[in-house]
C-alpha cells in the first residue's frame, strides 16, 4: 500500500526503450539493499531500459560513483539503506548522501533516482524495500521516477 501523497507515475511497458540506465547500490544492510537493487533493475527493465549495475561499499560512496555513471547513462538509480544508530553518524551520512546525489544530478543534468532509505529501524527498511512483506517498493519507485524524469527531459529537448 503506497504512502499518502505518493504520485502515481504511469509509464507503459517499453516506455524507456533506448534509455541507458545505471543502478548503483550500497552493500551495507545487504538484506535490504539486495532487494532495493533487484527491484530497481526489474522496474527499469520492465520499462524497456537497457540496464547496467554496480555495487559500492556504503552510502557515502554512492555520489562519486553515480557522478561517473552520469557521463554514460540517461538516468541513474542509487539505492542503499542507512539505519539510525546511537550516534550522530546517521545524520551525517544521510545529509551527505542526499546532498551529494542532488548536487550530482544538478551538475550533470542527469536524473538520479534516490532509493537510499534513511530509516529509524530495521522494520522501517523492510517495509520500504519491496517484496511480498513490504508496504512500499522504493527500489522500483526510484527507478520509475528517474526514468520518468529522463523522458520528460527528452521531451523538453525536443521542443527547443
Amino acid at each position: 500500500m503506497p504512502a499518502e501523497g505518493i504520485p502515481q507515475i504511469n509509464l507503459d511497458p517499453g516506455a524507456a526503450e533506448g534509455l541507458r540506465v545505471a543502478v548503483i547500490s550500497a552493500q551495507w544492510n545487504a538484506e535490504i539493499t539486495d532487494k532495493l537493487h533487484a527491484e530497481a533493475i526489474g522496474a527499469a527493465r520492465e520499462l524497456g531500459a537497457s540496464v547496467e549495475d554496480w555495487r559500492v561499499a556504503g552510502a557515502l560512496e554512492l555520489p562519486v560513483v553515480v557522478a561517473a555513471a552520469c557521463k554514460n547513462f540517461d538516468a541513474v538509480i542509487a539505492t542503499g539503506c542507512v539505519i539510525e544508530g546511537e550516534t550522530e553518524h546517521f545524520r551525517v551520512v544521510c545529509d551527505a548522501v542526499t546532498y551529494g546525489l542532488t548536487r550530482v544530478s544538478l551538475d550533470t543534468g542527469v536524473p538520479i533516482g534516490n532509493g537510499v532509505l534513511t530509516v529509524a529501524n530495521h522494520q522501517q527498511a523492510v517495509d520500504r524495500a519491496g517484496g511480498p512483506e513490504a508496504k512500499e517498493n522504493k527500489g522500483a519507485d526510484s527507478a520509475t521516477a528517474a526514468i520518468h524524469a529522463a523522458l520528460v527531459l527528452r521531451q523538453i529537448a525536443a521542443v527547443g
